[in-house]
């Protein structure tokens, strides 16, 4: 094991011994923030510590089964024990490696998702349609809950835009390479010459603003208009200034909400979502700075890259940033996303091994 990494880890058992000793203190819980912070610490810790242990214990007894070799009668045991002690040791450092990578603070959060059409117009806002319900049949498949915050839908079906909240543990860490321009070519419904079109949709996954620490919003800053809301909601929604839209001063961003009856709620889930784009804002800022010191191939989130082609003539879906073709367009539409997740995931981890082997 890198004598650096050693170091790091033994530094963290000792510092899990020491939040132990803080939780286990008769007046632990008498500061409940400390308490919660300390306590999602141990939880963090806990997993790195034990396979670093493991993996201490597995050298002591390879130790011991190298100094069994000289004995005749022990040595074909001893030999045993060596072989499945090495591929042990492998597979924990392995392990380790991966625990020991950044951990995104947000990544057990939920999230926003934002669908919008782009170019292509009628065609355009139909493919949002469908991005939005292969993320809605994803969140599905992995029992998240989805609420609808804000639609407007087109004429001939699909959204002009869509914002959802997806809330399940672990949301955000699955989704949170989807961000960026998605492409599609096929020959729309509305095409009477069989001609294959290519059309544009822009996604953005933003994690869920802790109210309290994340983001301050200064009233002052903000300009909270009320109206009625427009289209279809029966007629208590359409008679009342329900729809809320707030302007954050500073930045110029406006968020719209006006799927509730209540004024309340919508003012409620229209501050939410501006709480998240803000904190969006801020952490993509600090993401290209570091960009420009480290390229980085699937974290960028810039929403102009396209970062997928879904071709459904020839029935395969590309991802650009990891090269990556999968001819199952059908089963993608459907929800079936955990191949390209999975995939962006990997690429990822691989990207912050190979800057920490470069600080080590």
């Amino acid at each position: 094991m890198n004598p650096s990494i050693a170091a790091k880890l033994a530094q963290l058992a000792e510092r899990l011994d020491e939040v132990n000793a803080i939780l286990g203190r008769a007046d632990a819980t008498d500061n409940l923030d400390q308490y919660r912070r300390l306590t999602r610490e141990r939880s963090e810790l806990e997993t790195v510590v034990d396979l670093y242990r493991q993996h201490g214990a597995v050298a002591q007894s390879l130790q011991e089964a190298e100094a069994l070799l000289a004995d005749p009668d022990m040595r074909e045991l001893a030999e045993i024990e060596l072989r499945e002690g090495r591929e042990r040791i492998v597979a924990l450092e392995q392990d380790l490696q991966q625990a020991l990578l950044p951990k995104d603070p947000n990544d057990e959060r939920n999230l926003f998702l934002e669908v919008r059409a782009g170019t292509g117009g009628d065609e355009s806002a139909l493919f949002a349609g469908d991005l939005f319900r292969m993320y809605v049949r994803y969140a599905e498949r992995n029992g998240w809950k989805v609420e609808v915050i804000s639609q407007n839908a087109a004429e001939l079906g699909g959204y002009k835009e869509v914002i959802a909240k997806i809330i399940g543990h672990g949301a955000f860490s699955k989704l949170k390479f989807e961000s960026g321009g998605h492409r599609v070519q096929r020959v729309p419904a509305t095409e009477t010459q069989g001609r294959i079109h290519t059309s544009a949709c822009t996604v953005a996954v933003l994690p869920e603003a802790d109210e309290v620490s994340d983001v301050v919003l200064n009233p002052s800053e903000l300009r909270i208009d009320t109206y009625r809301a427009s289209g279809a909601g029966g007629q208590h929604i359409n008679k009342t200034d329900s729809a809320v839209r707030i302007t954050h001063l500073p930045t110029g961003i406006v968020v719209e909400c006006q799927d509730d009856r209540s004024q309340h709620r919508n003012k409620a889930q229209a501050m939410s979502v501006l709480a998240a784009r803000i904190k969006d804002v801020e952490v993509r800022s600090q993401q290209a700075k570091q960009a420009a010191e480290r390229k980085s191939l699937v974290g960028s989130g810039d929403r102009s890259e396209r970062i997928r082609t879904y071709n459904f003539p020839q029935g395969r879906v590309t991802d650009h940033r990891i090269n990556l073709t999968l001819y199952k367009i059908d089963q993608i539409m459907d929800g079936d996303i955990a191949p390209l997740v999975s995939a962006l995931v990997a690429e990822h981890q691989a990207e912050q091994l190979a800057a920490m082997s470069e600080e080590a």
